[in-house]
């Protein structure tokens, strides 16, 4: 996940968009159905200022972000919905 993210973040946009970064992890072998994006997009348009990405592996959610170019990921448990993020993801 670091090195897609890191990847996506040098590309010179502020924020990748949620489906260009969900392909380019897929590619990197994370299966789509444990996959969540968060948006890339404000309601009214407007880029948001950081995006997640989160691939669940057991009862582990490994989950990165990008904001302002800097990369973070860390590792935290499922939430009892089974998912890793509450609210809009794909």
């Amino acid at each position: 996940m670091r090195n897609v993210l890191t990847a996506a973040a040098a590309q010179g946009k502020a924020i990748p968009d949620r489906e260009e970064l969900k392909s380019a992890l897929v590619a990197a072998g994370i299966p789509a159905d444990t996959l969540e994006i968060s948006t890339s997009k404000t309601p009214t348009g407007l880029d948001v200022d950081a995006i997640e990405a989160a691939a669940k592996s057991g009862g582990d959610c490994v989950i990165g972000q990008i904001r302002g170019g800097a990369v973070t990921v860390g590792v935290l448990p499922v939430l009892a919905s089974g998912k890793c993020f509450v609210g809009d993801s794909s």
